[in-house]
């Protein structure tokens, strides 16, 4: 038995009775949990291993199940996967519930006039579906039409594939409310939007804003298990001491929304003492000069009354980062502190980059890498032309200029139903009613249009507001297409079919947009069966579908990454940009100069951040039993509060508290601890669900986005989910 097939409860829908039996007797180790189902996994019937990925959230982790008379009955993180390496973390393993969860979708539904959902044929879907689209399209043309969604392996490629067969680009990602503001800002400086930190080898690397401990990618954790075991300076920018404080030796707790000037004054302590690599910069760069000018305005004692950082403390941080280059750098983060957060978000990214560059530790061992990628190549088979390339651009792109296009901003579609430039939008395991932004604006938003569309797993609160609901097939349940992986060995990764599919009348996403396509009038766009798709696209990078089933992750070691290559940065200037011409076109400033956020708090508010639990991928896993059972036994849903803040307002340990604000009130238990800023609140994203039909999550705490103005990044187009302040009082004080 493997150590990282550990797990306290079992994820099937009948071992009630074997989980209490097993804590019972107080047995802990997964012997002992194995031992307790050896009646279940012992008919004598068909035992099977399956290769597959995880849906818990976007790291997409490879694991092996094993099935057993039909049912799932463990989960192995795959040793070969670049992510899990062997393991899994509590989300992955809670996750796989889903497929058994008695709150699944079973049966396409409508609304009907009493705004009650009836069930009704797939054809009747179909056929009322596509008639109402063909109605937007002749009325307004297909640009009045949009998708979003969060992107896994099959949707992401079918869900584009019919809007663009449809004639409209206004295909969008969750990452507006994610990571948008991140990729876009460094994609203006290094002309990609993201890098990894060689953690692991690194001499010192800077969280802000991302825990690895509560992210949670295995790798991850194991890189920066590795680094601290090694001696690795690991420094933690947070408003909150996060989990992985126990592979930290320090934590900055700085006040939301001020990075950038931490930043900014840690990059002017590097210029103006001259500790920079100014060979690197001469010869990768453009627009040092300029940049370096307006670092004068920011020196640590500025920074210090911005950020609640003292100067000596700033000044130390860049001289520590100094001595360990080039095996230093700030991490990337994804969308903790700027990935989509404030008003500054954008231009927090692009500062950090320009911060590394000083390092020169582009490609260098412990620092900053541009590690490679491989792609499926062009696909012979004439089924698998692409549609035309539609005409419009993505409604957004003119008003958020800097906006990365494959990802585009949502939440800019959703304002285009109140003036009717959008009218029918699909979404696809997305709920952006409830995670996106302020969840009354959105529903307001959401209500105004012709048509809305969703398919999902779950009654999620964006399945709630649409006209038809179409159950999806839940990931362990369908064969998709292959995931691409970059990294130092890049990799290619399956999701195969692991159980048949538990209720005959859903279907997985490839069949839905493929059939729906073909109610549409645009069906000679997927003559074919994601299988055909799937090994196609695997021959041209030299394997095979079936060979990919069986090892489940295969490699490319002839793209093998090696440290200290020259960069490529795909920036127009084909150099490391510290002035960018597209920030200046869109109102910004060349260089990255300091933006205040939206909101500041006044007298006794406090700033309202958000963030993960290791158990929880926002909304997604609220309503899976064994991880909310976690929440309530640890009394997660709490919101933390400083404690000398708490004392001043008379809040102990444990009150419950009324936290308010001009968007919403709500009520929820309060943890008082010295381990956050005293200008922050922090409120757990993952709890507050407001559809009744996800009996486990269903009021289960408070949700962050029901406090969230509606608000969009100018030039950027990111959610801002951080720019929000409350108060807080004890409940009966």
């Amino acid at each position: 038995m493997s150590e990282n097939a550990i797990t306290r409860r079992s994820f099937l829908a009948g071992s009630a009775g074997a989980v209490a039996l097993t804590a019972a007797a107080g047995y802990m180790g997964f012997d002992a949990w194995e031992q307790a189902h050896a009646d279940d996994a012992s008919g004598g019937g068909e035992t099977k291993t399956v290769h597959t990925l995880c849906n818990a959230c976007s790291s997409k982790c490879g694991y092996t199940a094993y099935v057993v008379n039909g049912r799932l009955t463990k989960l192995i993180g795959d040793a070969d996967h670049p992510y899990s390496k062997g393991k899994l973390c509590a989300r992955g393993y809670g996750y796989s519930q889903i497929a058994y969860s008695e709150d699944r979708l079973t049966d396409p539904l409508k609304k009907n006039e009493q705004g009650k959902f009836e069930a009704i044929s797939w054809d009747q879907a179909y056929s009322e579906i596509a008639e109402k689209v063909r109605a937007i399209i002749d009325a307004d043309g297909p640009q009045a039409l949009a998708m979003v969604q969060d992107p896994r392996p099959s949707g992401k490629y079918y869900t584009k594939r019919f809007m663009n067969a449809l004639g409209s680009a206004n295909v969008y990602t969750h990452g507006a409310a994610c990571n948008l503001s991140k990729e876009s800002g460094m994609t203006q400086a290094i002309g990609t939007g993201s890098y990894s930190s060689d953690v692991a080898n690194s001499k010192m690397t800077m969280f802000i804003g991302r825990s690895y401990a509560d992210a949670i990618r295995p790798s991850s954790v194991v890189a920066l298990q590795k680094a601290h075991e090694k001696g690795a300076h690991i420094v933690l920018v947070d408003p909150r001491c996060n989990n992985s404080r126990v592979f930290a030796d320090e934590w900055v707790p700085i006040n939301p929304g001020t990075d950038l000037a931490l930043v900014l004054a840690m990059s002017n302590v590097l210029v103006t003492r001259g500790c920079y690599d100014k060979e690197f910069v001469a010869a990768n760069t453009v627009g040092f000069d300029e940049w370096a000018k307006e670092l004068a305005e920011y020196p640590p004692e500025w920074a210090e009354g911005v950020t609640g950082i003292p100067a000596d403390t700033i000044a130390r941080l860049a001289m520590e980062f100094a001595e360990a280059a080039p095996a230093a750098s700030i991490e990337p983060s994804w969308r903790g502190a700027f990935g989509c957060s404030y008003e500054n978000s954008g231009e927090t990214a692009r500062a950090i980059c320009l911060f590394n560059t000083l390092l020169g530790c582009w490609n260098e061992k412990g620092g900053a890498l541009f590690t490679p990628s491989v792609s499926a190549g062009k696909l012979a088979d004439e089924r698998f032309a692409d549609p035309k390339k539609p005409e419009g651009k993505q409604v957004g792109a003119a008003e958020y200029p800097l906006a990365l296009s494959s990802m585009g901003t949502n939440l800019a579609a959703a304002q285009a139903a109140e003036d009717g430039t959008v009218k029918g939008m699909f979404f696809y395991n997305s709920n952006m009613a409830a995670g996106y932004s302020n969840t009354a604006k959105l529903a307001e938003l959401l209500g105004k249009l012709d048509l809305m569309v969703v398919v999902d797993v779950q009654m999620s609160e964006t399945a709630m507001l649409a006209d038809y609901v179409l159950p999806d097939t839940s990931y362990l349940e369908r064969l998709e297409l292959p995931e691409f992986i970059g990294g130092k060995v890049p990799a290619v990764a399956l999701r195969d079919q692991v159980i048949d599919v538990v209720h005959p009348n859903t279907k997985p996403v490839d069949r839905i947009f493929s059939e729906l396509a073909e109610a549409c009038g645009v069906g000679e766009y997927f003559r074919f069966g994601v299988d055909e798709l799937a090994d196609a696209q695997l021959q041209t990078v030299g394997l095979s579908l079936d060979a990919l089933k069986q090892t489940g992750t295969a490699h490319f070691p002839e793209k093998e990454f090696a440290y200290g290559t020259a960069p490529k940065f795909k920036t127009p200037t084909e150099k490391m940009q510290f002035t960018s011409e597209a920030c200046e076109k869109a109102g910004l400033s060349a260089a990255p100069v300091w933006v205040e956020p939206a909101v500041m708090p006044m007298g006794d508010e406090l700033r309202l951040i958000g963030g993960k639990q290791a158990i929880h991928s926002h909304t997604q896993t609220a309503n899976i039993e064994d991880l909310m059972q976690i929440t309530k036994d640890y009394d997660l849903t709490r919101v933390w509060i400083n404690a000398d803040v708490a004392k001043r307002l008379g809040i102990e340990d444990g009150d419950e508290v009324e936290v308010s604000n001009p968007q919403h009130t709500g009520r929820v238990r309060a943890k008082v601890t010295q381990r956050m800023n005293p200008t922050a609140l922090y409120m757990p994203s993952h709890y507050g669900c407001s559809s009744p039909d996800q009996h486990t999550a269903y009021e289960v705490g408070l949700r962050q986005m029901d406090f969230v103005p509606f608000h969009l990044e100018p030039a950027y187009g990111g959610a801002c989910t951080q720019e929000a302040v409350v108060t807080v009082k004890k409940v009966g004080a």
